[in-house]
Order: C-alpha cells, then structure tokens, then sequence
C-alpha cells in the first residue's frame, strides 16, 4: 500500500501547483496572453506565450495544460510505448476536457449553484488522515489545504451539474426495442470454449536444461493420453501445477480474449476432442484439450430488457450531455495556443 501512497501524493501536488498557477493566470487581462490561427515552425515555441487557451476571458496556463497532460499521458500509457499518434490525440483530449471544465464552472456560477459544505469537509478530513505522517504535507499543508478546497468544491459542484444534466425521463419501449434491434451484438453470449490443461511447472529463470525435462514429460503424458488411453482428469490431478488440478484440469468455459497471446492462436486451430502438442508458456509446459464448443446464443428482449433500458438511458444521457456541453461551446469565445501546441491545430477542438 504505500508505494500506491507514494504515487497518489506525487500526483496531487503537481496538479495543485498546476491549479495555482491557473488560478493566478485567470486573474490576469486575457489580452496579455496573444494567441495564433496557425501552427509556425518549431522554432518559435520556446519564446511562444505560457498558456493553452483563453476561454471567454479566462487562461488555462501551459504549466496546468503540461501537468495534467503529462499526467493523462502516464497513466494511459504505462505499460508500454504510445501508438504513432496517440499522444497528440490525448493532448487535444486534454485540452478540450480543461476548456470545458472552464465553460461549466462559468455555468455554475451563472446558475448560483453551492457545493456540499459537509461532503467537501469529508473529502479534505481524508486527505488530512491519509498524508497525516507526510513531512511534505506538514511543511506545505497551510498553503495547499485554501487550493484543494477550492478543486473539491469546484468538483462537487461539476458533478451536480452533470448529474441534472443527464438526469433523464426513462426510455420508452420503442427506443428499447428499437435499440435491441440495432444492437444485437450487445445481447448475444459470445461463443465460448471449454479446455482443460495439464502443466508442468518451471520457473521462468530456470536453465535451459529444465525446460528441456518439462518438454520431454509432456510429451509422455501426450503419448499416454493418445495411444496408452490415459485419463486426462487423472493426469491432471497427479502432475499439474495448476490450480485446476484438483478438478481434473477443468478450465470450465472461456470466451476469446480471456487467453493469453500465442495460446488462443493454437486453440483456433483445434476442434472439440483435440489434444494439443506440448506447449511453452510463461509458467512452464502446458497440455490443453479442447473439451467442447457453446456457440453464440442471442437472448431475446424479454430476457435481457433491464440490460437494454439501461444502455439506451445512459446513450440518451450521453447525448444530453454532449449537447449540453456542444451547446456552451457555440456560445463561447475560445482562444487556442496553437503556437506553443501545434498538436492542437491538426483537428477542430470540439465538445466530446
């Protein structure tokens, strides 16, 4: 738990330091931040302005843009190396979420709405316990605690807008039906396979020569399943390292996708009743069999109608609030920093 500790502080100071400095650039004249129609050389952007956007008077400074990018960045894309692309679509993601959040706090206000007092207390009393033992917290505490209630509130008060927002008279049963028939992927149990596996296990780091052995045993246990007339179930039960071991290697049914990478492609050129050669994976040397197929089945709307009065409540929500938030994008004046962001000007930002 606390490295988890540890990365959830790292986040929430950058983004409080972002905040302020937000806050700072708002109370500045719009006009001191010049903004650009057009992306120009790369040249320019190390003495380009420090900001985003100017929304209706209002600047999103560079260093909460960079922050909460980077941030979106990270998180996304953790496990490995973005797709060609990908970033520039996340920044204009970005962008486009810190625009909004600029035009419905400017709805807030104009509505007069008021956050929850005691649910803010609550959420900052957390904070309070959690960093508790924080030296940094101690040292910086006085300074962010006026910064974070400010976000919570603005949060709280973001929430319940949207939550009106989306709050929807429910569906009739024309659009249910009509929502059942256009998607019927949405209600069909996709095709699953039942297997069963014996494995042998051998640790990842182990030399060559090991797996070498596990190899040649599953090959043995092969010939005593396909020529000697072996039970699976029992060979499974004395030599598997697999939890399933003690239900005779009984995988039950698994739909695609739930396999790892390599296996499904072997599994796809098996039928009910196949036995396959020796397979290597992670955990060591594996037998699977192929015990049967359930195909797709579609289940009929009176079946799954809760499910689909649902989906067609939160497609409708969806679409109000994508009105919602289409509609105060038309009314309002955006400035967009395409000089210092050129990823910024390769698509028209648009309300999601």
């Amino acid at each position: 738990m606390k490295p988890l500790v540890r990365n959830v502080f790292s986040v929430l100071f950058p983004a409080l330091l972002a905040f302020t400095a937000h806050a700072a650039d708002q109370a500045k004249p719009a006009t001191a931040a010049p903004g650009a129609t057009a992306a120009p050389p790369p040249a320019i952007h190390q003495s380009s302005p420090p900001f985003l956007a100017v929304v209706n008077g209002t600047v999103i400074s560079a260093a909460e843009f960079d922050a909460a990018s980077s941030e979106a960045v990270r998180q996304k894309f953790y496990h490995g190396k973005p797709p060609e692309g990908a970033v520039e679509q996340l920044m204009r993601d970005t962008a486009n979420a810190l625009i909004d959040r600029v035009l419905l706090v400017e709805e807030v206000k104009r509505q007069g709405l008021k956050p929850d007092s005691q649910s803010v207390d609550k959420k900052i009393a957390e904070y309070e316990q959690r960093y508790a033992s924080s030296p940094r917290w101690k040292q910086e505490r006085d300074s962010i605690l006026p910064k974070l209630r400010e976000r919570l509130e603005q949060d709280d008060l973001l929430a319940g807008l949207e939550a009106r927002v989306r709050k929807i008279p429910p569906p009739t049963e024309d659009k249910i039906l009509a929502y059942y028939k256009k998607h019927p992927e949405k209600f069909t149990e996709p095709e699953k396979m039942r297997l069963s596996v014996i494995l042998l296990a051998v640790d990842p780091s182990a030399p060559t020569s090991a797996w070498q052995a596990a190899e040649t045993e599953a090959g043995s246990l092969r010939l005593r399943l396909t020529e000697g007339g072996a039970d699976f179930a029992e060979l499974a039960r004395l030599h598997s390292a697999h939890e399933s071991a003690s239900n005779g290697g009984d995988l039950g049914y698994l739909h695609r996708g739930m396999l790892p990478d390599g296996i499904q492609e072997k599994i796809d050129d098996m039928k009910p009743g196949d036995l396959s050669p020796p397979t290597r994976i992670l955990q060591g040397f594996s037998l699977f069999r192929y015990e049967s197929l359930q195909p797709p089945k579609h289940h009929e709307l009176a079946t799954v109608r809760p499910r689909a009065s649902e989906l067609v409540a939160r497609e409708q929500a969806d679409e109000a609030w994508s009105k919602f938030l289409g509609q105060l994008r038309k009314k309002a004046k955006i400035e967009l920093n395409v000089q210092r962001y050129p990823a910024l000007a390769q698509k028209p930002s648009k309300a999601p």
